[in-house]
This record gives structure tokens, C-alpha cells and sequence, in this order.
């Protein structure tokens, strides 16, 4: 019940995001949702592909290349959900941030309700 509730949450996360950032754009909660199980399954399978390869250049820039690689993962996301745009990749590195803000403010509140 939790992984759902979780699950759900991060569409919502995607689709607060894109409602503050102008350069973001979401059709409905949906495709929302799609994001974030994409986004799911890209951070499971390729991220850890690109952070190896780019070990390197991570370890020169002390991990700021991470936030490289998150921007890189959301204009994928960009790429294949016909309901979700990113206008550049300040806007999708700006929309990870923002997106990992809310996923963590609500990833505190699942857990603190199921805690007590």
C-alpha cells in the first residue's frame, strides 16, 4: 500500500513541477503518472549505465555531473511521453531538482503517517 501511495506522490510531484516551472508541461495527471513510472524505470536501468561510464568526469567535477546525467534522464523522459515537455535542459535540470524537493517532502510525510 505504501510503494502506491508512494507511486502516486511522485505523479503528483511531476505535475506540482510542472505547474511552477514555465518551461514544463504536463497534459494531465495521466501523463503525470507516466512520467514518473518512466522516470522509475529510466533511474533503474540506464542511469546506472551513464554514471559508470562517466566516473571520471563525475569524480573531476566532485559528483555536479550528477545533476548532468538527472537532466539528461528527464529529457529522455521528454522524448518518449507525447504528453510531457521540457523545454531545454536548464528547464530539465531545474525540474529534477524540483521534482527530488517534492518527492522527498512527501516521501517524509508517507512515511510519518505510517510510523505513528
Amino acid at each position: 500500500m505504501r510503494s502506491v501511495l508512494l507511486f502516486l506522490c511522485n505523479g503528483l510531484s511531476v505535475l506540482l513541477a510542472a505547474y511552477l516551472l514555465p518551461g514544463v508541461h504536463v497534459r494531465h495527471y495521466g501523463h503525470a503518472l507516466l512520467v514518473a513510472a518512466l522516470l522509475a524505470l529510466i533511474n533503474t536501468v540506464i542511469r546506472p549505465v551513464f554514471i559508470i561510464l562517466t566516473i571520471p568526469i563525475t569524480l573531476v567535477t566532485f559528483g555536479l555531473f550528477l545533476l548532468v546525467i538527472n537532466a539528461l534522464m528527464i529529457l529522455l523522459a521528454d522524448w518518449l511521453v507525447p504528453g510531457f515537455s521540457v523545454q531545454g535542459f536548464w528547464w530539465a535540470l531545474l525540474f529534477s531538482l524540483v521534482v527530488s524537493l517534492f518527492n522527498s517532502l512527501f516521501s517524509d510525510l508517507v512515511k510519518g503517517g505510517y510510523e505513528r
